[in-house]
């Protein structure tokens, strides 16, 4: 009898403990190991994520990157388009140096003209001079917020900020342009 009872009480913790788990669980996503919860409040706003991606070089994980959007677009041109808040959020799934992260994110953002030349290629100069290295776990976060502009932050970069709509847009049309998750 008093077994039975101590199996009784274990399966109820067992359950409890399971339940629970899966409590603390609710509300994140995860892919190649990293979570990230489906919503944030950013700026008093709710933001939403829209997406998110295991990177690979060779057979090797690099990041984890998601998009965290304020509104629901339809399409990569409405994303960008629209005058809401938006993050490009990467954890690093190895120590990566800043050289490497830079010359990472300077092959890809130099496929828009706009971020090559003219003052789009400066206000990038001083993203990619605020890059460091990141270790393993470390994150870079890239928010743009309605009137006020783009910040750069997380482990990964000294942090800046950049005024303005015209670079944050050049950088997420860039980058969905690339990894595109929107019908085309």
């Amino acid at each position: 009898m008093r077994e039975q009872a101590w199996r009784k009480s274990a399966q109820w913790l067992v359950l409890g403990l399971v339940l629970a788990t899966g409590v603390a669980q609710a509300g994140q996503k995860q892919v190649g190991g990293v979570r990230m919860p489906d919503s944030m409040t950013l700026q008093g706003r709710t933001v939403e994520l829209a997406h998110m991606e295991l990177h690979k070089r060779f057979i090797f994980k690099v990041y984890v990157w998601s998009l965290y959007l304020e509104d629901r677009p339809r399409s990569a041109s409405e994303a960008i388009a629209s005058n809401s808040v938006k993050r490009l959020h990467f954890r690093f799934l190895r120590d990566i140096t800043r050289s490497q992260l830079v010359d990472s994110l300077r092959n890809g953002l130099n496929r828009s003209a706009e971020l090559r030349e003219g003052p789009l290629s400066q206000q990038l100069g001083v993203m990619l001079d605020s890059m460091r290295d990141v270790e393993k776990g470390g994150d870079l976060i890239i928010t743009y917020t309605p009137g006020g502009g783009l910040e750069i932050g997380g482990a990964a970069s000294g942090g800046v900020f950049i005024p303005g709509k015209t670079f944050a847009d050049a950088l997420f049309s860039v980058w969905l342009d690339v990894h595109p998750i929107f019908p085309r």
